[in-house]
């Protein structure tokens, strides 16, 4: 049986009269309540009228974005791609912080189910089951940025990162660094999820280099204070270490102060290799070799490709894979 006005009633918690003010387009209700009340009308697919379905198609021309964190150099250059694109089709972005928190996230998505926004990007972090459902049963377009997603529904748009982490160690080893610790943030719970470990474990295999235990060391993030953190543990137990690669520009960059506090030159005594390509990458010293991952582009490509999708120029299609390159600055040298 179809879904009735009764049951959008029951399901926001409101008179059926309400329902009705609100799907009529009458102005005396309170955005709250008729938020609730085009939720339960999108979760029960009730069909109203005529002038009921216009109201909920109508656009809100904003766009959301979700990051774990938006204090780092990383979501204000993939942020900067993002709003460029948008704006230039009129279309206004809402930017979340969840702090990788899972009640936080929820909180977020039913805000902006609220707010009627017409397509999110969840950046940088596991689109857990929970949140896709959530999504999907609002039919918000969604894709992930750099991120993970269990669902092969949703599009990804990230870097192939076991191959840059291969490649960057790699590098490492053809300029004679046989002892090479890693400093990873964010670990995740599987090994497909762990791209650029793995990355790196097979470049020592590949070159007949055994790891030992602990040369990768797995941090809880990708910032300044966990490549403290870490590098700290790495030279203080592997002191046969010529070189060290950092999973993002932040943690590098807290490899070489760790470095600096045991009275270690970089790169004199020991290379360090970052990754993303921040703009932070050139202006410390020395000047960090890293991976560059295209993160201005990579923003800019997730928002055309949810307003292409909003415009009916093109379906929400496959996973994006973007290239990354090495760029070879001063804090590593051949040994």
């Amino acid at each position: 049986m179809d879904p009735t006005i009764s049951d959008v009633a029951r399901r926001a918690n409101v008179s059926t009269a309400t329902v009705s003010r609100v799907l009529n387009g009458q102005q005396w209700v309170a955005d709250e309540t008729r938020a609730n009340v085009l939720l339960a009308v999108q979760e029960l697919n009730y069909k109203p009228n005529a002038v009921a379905r216009s109201l909920m198609n109508a656009r809100t021309k904003t766009l959301a974005i979700i990051f774990p964190n938006v204090s780092d150099g990383f979501s204000g250059t993939v942020l900067s791609g993002v709003e460029d694109a948008a704006h230039a089709q009129g279309f206004s972005i809402i930017v979340c912080k969840t702090g990788g928190g899972r009640e936080r996230t929820l909180d977020y998505l039913q805000l902006l189910a609220e707010k009627r926004v017409d397509g999110i990007i969840f950046a940088s972090e596991v689109l857990l089951p929970e949140y896709a459902t959530f999504i999907q049963k609002l039919r918000i377009p969604l894709v992930v940025l750099s991120g993970e997603s269990s669902d092969p529904s949703v599009p990804t748009l990230r870097c192939d990162d076991r191959l840059a982490a291969y490649t960057a160690a790699a590098y490492l080893i053809s300029l004679g660094h046989e002892r090479i610790g890693m400093i990873y943030g964010g670990a995740y719970g599987t090994p497909e999820q762990n791209g650029r470990v793995r990355g790196f474990e097979e470049a020592h295999r590949d070159h007949g280099l055994a790891l030992t235990e602990g040369q990768v060391q797995l941090m809880d993030g990708f910032a300044f204070k966990d490549g403290q953190v870490g590098g700290q543990r790495l030279l203080a137990t592997l002191t046969d270490l010529t070189a060290v690669f950092a999973s993002s520009d932040e943690l590098a960059l807290g490899v070489m102060s760790a470095a600096h506090a045991r009275g270690l030159q970089v790169p004199d005594d020991l290379s360090v290799m970052g990754f993303d390509d921040l703009p932070l990458a050139e202006m410390c010293l020395p000047p960090l070799t890293t991976v560059r991952q295209p993160l201005y582009g990579m923003g800019r490509r997730a928002a055309s490709l949810l307003l292409d999708h909003l415009q009916g120029i093109q379906k929400l299609g496959e996973n994006v894979v973007f290239p990354t390159t090495i760029v070879e600055r001063q804090s590593v040298r051949r040994r």
